[in-house]
């Protein structure tokens, strides 16, 4: 039988958006298919089927299920009078007309949909018709294969109460909204989980208070329903490798989340040293790495965050890529968080992002492989639930004009209180439709004449930036992947950010300005740009002047 798919809408229904998309997936996975048009009529169809003598033929119908019941009647009486029962019969319609259609006992499948264009794509990649025996690939790699050309779905969750989040990773495990549940342990947690130092008046706060392994294996078993959502966990800020082998054996950690140069005194998130936290941060890659986990080391967002400007962004998105190959790391989780800072405007964002992807993505070889993960910046959601609900859309629309891998929703009521199940089942929905509408074809925003000279603009600064922290150790093997080099380029202010103001284990002199929708280092006295290259020259020339007279 050819692998040809045959599709018409019968009777007198003329909607053909439905079938046309389906006959569209079915292009994208190798078939060949012919559209026989609206308002079929059974005989007609029937007539083509015999000719064309197709593998799977696509019935839909979206007005009245009466009067539906009568044409599949008529059918079902052709397929038998004409030996057509071999054939794979597939309906698509309204709830109401689907019911009609499963009722019918024609149909091998039947999609009204509740379960999204991945259940078409499964149908069509020859998976389970039925939706309740779907074997759910339970690795990211997998996951992304599974539902390629869409993004897979992540939201973090977590409750101030663990019996509370124990709950609610059940309700969105069996609502199947969700291909990766993020939990989000409260800091207790992530700092005092091994050493028991806990501060009780801080319990929940960010996040729910895991406080023994059995926490972690109840969370586990309660998402093993509705489409067995991946788990992973944020990393510790203290005991790291203790804390990833607990994560690994008790929810098999989806993916670890690493920072470079973050989780320590810069950010009053644990006790380490900058220097002591980039080399134990090194080998929580490579330990990973050696064990075939993914991993996302969530580096540049945290510069942008406290409004480093744009090259810091893109350079620290470099490094972090760069020090994930170093360390053995194969499947890369590059994330991309737009719309930070808030005010930057939607090309100058873009611009960034391609300008990371360029030149992470000239690291890709047989054994490193980036995947694209997307996100909206907390910060630029707005305490108005309405408005925030058209943030998180917009956000979601920009971001697929990178064609991510994985879509980090981040639950629009996040500025308002933490996202509780519904809240998350909701926010996902805003953005699958979103994505959905996208893949039907959206403009090449990629190829803007501003974005392209913004991000060409960029990688010629970034390149400026990496060539200067290599300068510090002229004489080291790897300066890019060496942890007192990269310390020392924050201690000198190379790496900056204005949030970093008087803290000692940075410059923090850092001034930027967001112009025209970029953001930019910046000086206020002389109210100008400072192109990077003026300004690494003048750090340089102060660090080594001080050399010399130390």
């Amino acid at each position: 039988m050819k692998r040809l798919i045959v599709a018409a809408a019968i009777g007198n229904c003329v909607h053909v958006a439905g079938v046309y998309n389906f006959l569209k997936f079915a292009e994208q996975q190798g078939y060949e298919t012919i559209f026989l048009g609206p308002a079929v009529p059974i005989k007609k169809l029937i007539e083509a089927v015999k000719k064309h003598k197709p593998s799977i033929v696509g019935v839909s119908y979206r007005l009245t299920p009466s009067a539906l019941e009568k044409l599949l009647e008529e059918l079902k009486r052709e397929i038998e009078v004409n030996n057509l029962q071999h054939i794979r019969w597939v309906f698509g319609g309204t709830e109401p007309t689907a019911d009609v259609a499963r009722r019918s006992g024609i149909f091998v499948a039947v999609f009204d949909g509740k379960n999204g264009d991945e259940a078409t794509i499964n149908f069509l990649r020859g998976g389970s018709t039925n939706h309740k025996q779907r074997v759910f690939a339970d690795t990211l790699i997998g996951r992304i294969e599974d539902k390629f050309p869409y993004p897979i779905i992540r939201h973090h969750f977590g409750l101030p109460s663990l019996e509370d989040t124990i709950e609610g990773v059940k309700k969105i495990a069996e609502a199947e909204i969700l291909d990766v549940i993020s939990l989000a342990p409260d800091q207790n947690a992530q700092e005092h989980f091994f050493d028991k130092k806990y501060d009780k008046s801080l319990d929940g706060a960010g996040g729910v208070p895991i406080r023994k392994e059995e926490d972690l294996i109840r969370i586990y078993e309660a998402s093993r329903r509705g489409n067995f959502p991946l788990l992973r966990c944020y990393s510790g800020t203290n005991d790291v490798f203790k804390m990833a082998e607990m994560l690994l054996r008790t929810i098999h950690n989806a993916w670890a989340a690493i920072p470079l140069s973050w989780y320590n005194v810069l950010d009053g998130r644990g006790p380490r040293d900058v220097n002591t936290s980039i080399r134990e941060n090194q080998q929580l890659m490579k330990w990973h790495a050696e064990r075939g986990v993914p991993v996302e080391v969530n580096e540049p967002h945290h510069w942008s965050l406290r409004d480093a400007h744009d090259v810091i962004g893109v350079t620290t998105a470099y490094l972090a890529a760069y020090n994930a190959k170093k360390m053995g790391v194969k499947d890369y989780v590059a994330q991309f968080m737009f719309n930070v800072p808030a005010s930057i405007s939607p090309k100058m964002d873009l611009a960034k992002m391609l300008a990371k992807i360029e030149l992470i993505e000239e690291l890709q070889d047989e054994n490193f492989r980036v995947i694209r993960q997307a996100r909206a910046g907390l910060a630029s959601f707005p305490t108005d639930l309405l408005e925030a609900k058209g943030q998180l859309a917009s956000s979601a629309y920009l971001s697929m004009a990178i064609r991510p891998h994985i879509y980090h929703v981040v639950g629009y009521c996040e500025a308002h209180h933490a996202a509780t199940p519904e809240d998350i089942i909701e926010s996902v929905k805003i953005v699958k439709a979103v994505i959905k509408n996208s893949m039907f074809g959206m403009p090449d925003l990629t190829q803007d004449k501003e974005v392209i000279q913004r991000k060409e603009q960029l990688k010629k600064e970034t390149r400026i930036l990496l060539e200067a922290i290599k300068s510090l150790a002229p004489y080291s093997l790897d300066p890019l992947a060496d942890p007192d080099v990269l310390a020392l380029a924050i201690k000198i202010g190379l790496l900056d950010a204005p949030h970093l103001k008087g803290n000692k284990y940075a410059k923090g002199e850092l001034q930027t300005k967001v112009i025209d929708g970029a953001c930019y280092a910046y000086d206020y006295e002389k109210h100008r740009i400072i192109p990077e290259e003026e300004r690494v020259e003048r750090i340089l020339r102060e660090y080594e002047k001080s050399a010399i007279e130390v």
